[in-house]
C-alpha cells in the first residue's frame, strides 16, 4: 500500500463565529491511500485550532500523521493503540481505508446511501450579529427545517433571548424543536438563572452551558437544570475507556454529543456509543467543520448505526472551497446521498486541485484525432469566460446536476468541472465509459457527451429514457451524422451539436438538434467573431477565450447572419487523381445508405497519388454493394479494409492517423 499526504486549507464563505473566537480558515490533512490493484481511498484529518486534543502546531501533527501512515501502509492495520489520542488521524486513516475497501465514496450499504432515505438534520445558526442571525434563522425555518440549533455567547444574553421569543411567537415546541449550544459561555454560577430562562421557550437540550473540565459544578448543573444538558468539548481528551465510564458516571448527562474528528474517530466514537447505551444515555453525532469528505464519511457512519434523532450534519456549504462535486445534497431538513454521483472519477480531485492552486494557467492536451495530442497552456481566466459563455446561453442555474463523462486530461472534460465551479453546478462524476448513463436513477440537467456515447445509450431502453429526459445535451468531440440527428429530433429537450476545439476552451458555436428549431447551421456566442481564409477554412477571433485570428482546418461556409456549416477538414481532403475528395462527406453518404460504422482515408497511390481507402466493420462484399450504389466512381473506395473496432482516439473521435496508418498496411498495425 502507498501512501501520500498533502495539506489543504479551507476558506470559511462567512467569518464562523464561536464562543472561543472566529473562524476564516480551516487547516486540512489529506491521505490518499493506493493498494496494490490501484484503487485509491482517501480520507481527511481536520484538526479544530483551540479544540482538538490532538491540536499540534503544523510541522509536529504532520511528522505524526507521516508517522502513522508508514505504519499503516508497513503492516495494514491502522495503528489505534498509538492514535488514541490522536481522534483527527484516526478518523482520517478510518475513512481512508473505507474508501478504499468501499471503491467509491459509498462508503457503507444503507438505505442512505442506496439514496432510499435522507437523514433528517438540524438547521444550524451561526454566531453574528443580532440581524445576521435573524435573517439566517428566517432562511432555516424558510428551508424547512423544524429543529433548530442557536448557537449563543456572542452578541449579549438578552438579545440571544429575543431571538428565541420570535422563534417562539410564531412556532410551538412541537411545531419547532429548538437546541442551544452554549460553547460553555456559562459560569457555573449564571447558568441556573440563564437555565431557568431558556426553559420557559421549551428548549429540547442546551449543549456544553459551562466550560468542560468541571465535573463537579457539570454534575449539579445536569441533576437540577429544567433544560435536558448534552456534553460536547467535554468528552474532548477523554480517549481511555475508563475514564470514559467515569465522566459519564460522575456527570449523568441527559444527551452526549458524538463528532468522531474530536471524540476518537469512529471506534471512539463507537466506543462511547456502547458505554451510553449501558447508562441510558442519548446521543446525535455532528460533524466538526470537515469539508465533504470527512461530513460524507460521519454521515454514511451515521447512517450505517441509527439516526432517529435530528443530527448535525449540516455544515457541508461552509467553505468557498469544498471538496466538490460531491454526491451530497440537502433537501428540505434532510441530507441526502445520490448513489450515482458517488461512481468514481479517479482525475476528479486532482484536477480541482490543480485549478484551486495559485498557477494562472494549467495544462491541457489536444485531442490527438489527426496526430499525437499536444499539450498547452490554457489560462484559467479564459477558462471561465468560455465557461460562462455555455452557462448563459443554456440559462444553466446554480444547483443544477450536471453529468461529467469525459476524459479529464482534454479540455471537454476540464471544462465541465470549470462550468460546475463557474455556475454551482452538481457535478455527477464518472469514469469516461460508452455507457454514461448506466445506474442513474434520474436525468441529470446538462450532460456532454461524444456521439458515441449517445449511440450506445439509445441502445439501451432506460438509457435511452434517461437520454430524453436531460434538459440540455451537447455533443460534441465529432459530426454527428445524419441517421444519429434523426434519432435526436423528436426528443422533448434541448440536444446541440459543438463546434470547437482544444484552442478555443471547447466550443465557441452550437447548433440545434431537436425539435423545430433543429437547424444544419451553428450560431456563435456573443463576443465570437468568424471569417473565412482564401482556403475556406474557418477564422476564430475571441480574444476573451485568448483566440486571435485562430485558423482553423474546418472548410465551412458562411450565411448573412454570421452563421456557418461545415463542409469537412482540409487535412481530411483526399486528392485522389486531381479530384478532391471530402471524408467527412463520404462517410456521411455511407451512413445514410446502411453503413453505421465507416472510416474513410486514404493510402499512397502509384497512378492517382492517393486512393480512397475504407475501413468498417461490416462485411466487405455487403460494404463493396453499397459503396457502388451509391457513390460516384471517383469517390468510392478502390480497397475496402474489414476491421474489428473503427480507430478512435481517448476522446471518441476518428483517430485519422491511426486509420491512414492502417490504410497503408493493409491491416490493424
Amino acid at each position: 500500500m502507498r501512501t501520500r499526504i498533502s495539506e489543504h486549507v479551507l476558506r470559511f464563505a462567512f467569518p464562523a463565529g464561536t464562543s472561543r473566537g472566529v473562524y476564516t480558515t480551516h487547516r486540512t490533512w489529506r491521505v490518499e491511500l493506493q493498494g496494490e490493484d490501484g484503487r485509491v481511498g482517501v480520507g481527511e484529518c481536520a484538526p479544530l485550532p483551540d479544540l482538538s486534543c490532538d491540536a499540534l502546531p503544523p510541522h509536529l501533527y504532520r511528522a505524526k500523521l507521516e508517522e502513522a501512515c508508514a505504519q499503516l501502509a508497513r503492516t495494514g492495520e491502522i495503528p489505534y493503540g498509538e492514535l488514541r489520542d490522536h481522534p483527527s488521524i484516526l478518523m482520517g486513516l478510518e475513512t481512508a481505508v473505507q474508501h478504499l475497501r468501499a471503491g467509491s465514496w459509498q462508503l457503507w450499504d444503507t438505505p442512505f446511501s442506496r439514496g432510499e432515505e435522507g437523514i433528517r438534520i438540524n438547521g444550524l445558526v451561526w454566531m453574528g450579529d443580532f440581524p445576521t442571525m435573524l435573517q439566517r434563522l428566517e432562511d432555516k425555518l424558510a428551508a424547512g427545517f423544524r429543529c433548530i440549533k442557536i448557537k449563543i455567547g456572542a452578541i449579549g444574553w438578552e438579545r440571544e433571548l429575543e431571538l428565541l421569543r420570535r422563534i417562539r411567537e410564531r412556532y410551538s415546541p412541537q411545531e419547532v424543536e429548538l437546541r442551544v449550544d452554549a460553547n460553555g459561555a456559562f459560569s457555573p454560577q449564571d447558568a441556573p438563572a440563564r437555565l431557568e430562562q431558556l426553559a420557559a421557550f421549551g428548549i429540547h437540550s442546551i449543549e456544553q452551558p459551562i466550560r468542560a473540565g468541571q465535573w463537579s459544578d457539570m454534575a449539579e448543573i445536569c441533576r437540577v437544570s429544567p433544560v435536558p444538558v448534552a456534553l460536547d468539548e467535554e468528552l474532548i481528551g477523554v480517549n481511555a475507556p475508563a475514564r470514559k465510564e467515569e465522566l459519564l458516571d460522575a456527570i449523568r448527562p441527559r444527551y452526549i454529543i458524538l463528532k468522531p474528528t474530536l471524540h476518537g474517530g469512529f471506534c471512539g466514537a463507537a466506543e462511547w456509543m456502547r458505554l451510553a447505551d449501558a447508562r441510558g444515555i442519548k446521543y446525535w453525532v455532528t460533524s466538526a467543520l470537515e469539508s465533504n469528505i470527512g461530513l460524507n464519511a460521519i454521515a454514511q457512519w451515521c447512517a450505517a448505526r441509527r439516526h432517529g434523532m435530528p443530527q448535525g450534519l449540516g455544515t457541508g456549504q461552509i467553505y468557498t472551497n469544498n471538496v466538490v462535486p460531491f454526491p451530497l445534497s440537502i433537501r428540505g431538513e434532510r441530507l441526502w446521498f445520490d448513489p450515482a454521483a458517488a461512481r468514481p472519477c479517479t482525475d476528479l480531485n486532482a484536477f480541482l486541485e490543480e485549478w484551486n492552486g495559485p498557477a494562472p494557467a494549467i495544462t491541457v492536451h489536444t485531442s490527438g484525432s489527426t496526430g499525437m495530442p499536444k499539450p498547452m497552456l490554457a489560462r484559467k481566466e479564459a477558462m471561465v469566460a468560455s465557461a460562462r459563455m455555455t452557462c448563459r446561453f443554456l440559462g444553466l442555474r446554480e444547483g443544477d446536476t450536471a453529468l461529467l463523462c469525459l476524459p479529464l486530461r482534454f479540455i471537454a472534460g476540464k471544462m465541465m468541472a470549470v462550468r460546475a465551479q463557474v455556475a454551482g453546478l452538481r457535478l455527477i462524476p464518472c469514469e469516461p465509459c460508452g455507457h454514461p448513463l448506466r445506474g442513474l436513477r434520474e436525468p441529470p440537467h446538462f450532460a456532454a457527451m461524444v456521439p458515441l456515447q449517445v449511440y450506445n445509450s439509445l441502445q439501451v431502453p432506460e438509457e435511452a429514457a434517461l437520454l430524453r429526459g436531460i434538459r440540455h445535451l451537447i455533443i460534441g468531440g465529432g459530426a454527428v451524422d445524419a441517421a444519429l440527428a434523426a434519432q435526436l429530433k423528436d426528443f422533448p429537450n434541448a440536444v446541440w451539436s459543438t463546434y470547437g476545439m482544444t484552442e478555443t476552451l471547447s466550443h465557441i458555436a452550437l447548433r440545434r438538434l431537436s425539435g423545430p428549431q433543429a437547424d444544419e447551421w451553428y450560431t456563435p456566442f456573443g463576443g465570437v467573431e468568424l471569417s473565412l481564409n482564401a482556403q475556406g477554412c474557418l477564422v476564430v477571433t475571441a480574444p476573451h477565450i485568448g483566440c486571435r485570428a485562430l485558423a482553423t482546418h474546418d472548410i465551412a461556409e458562411m450565411d448573412e447572419h454570421g452563421r456557418f456549416r461545415i463542409l469537412g477538414r482540409s487535412d481530411n481532403t483526399i486528392n485522389s487523381g486531381g479530384i478532391k475528395i471530402q471524408a467527412e462527406q463520404v462517410e456521411d453518404t455511407l451512413r445514410r445508405h446502411g453503413l453505421a460504422e465507416v472510416h474513410i482515408t486514404a493510402a499512397p497511390d502509384a497512378k492517382f497519388g492517393e486512393c480512397v481507402v475504407l475501413l468498417t466493420t461490416a462485411d466487405e462484399a455487403e460494404a463493396a454493394r453499397i459503396c457502388r450504389a451509391h457513390l460516384p466512381a471517383y469517390s468510392a473506395p478502390r480497397r475496402i479494409i474489414r476491421v474489428p473496432a473503427l480507430p478512435l482516439t481517448p476522446t471518441g473521435k476518428p483517430d485519422r492517423a491511426r486509420g491512414r496508418e492502417i490504410a497503408r498496411c493493409g491491416k490493424n498495425p
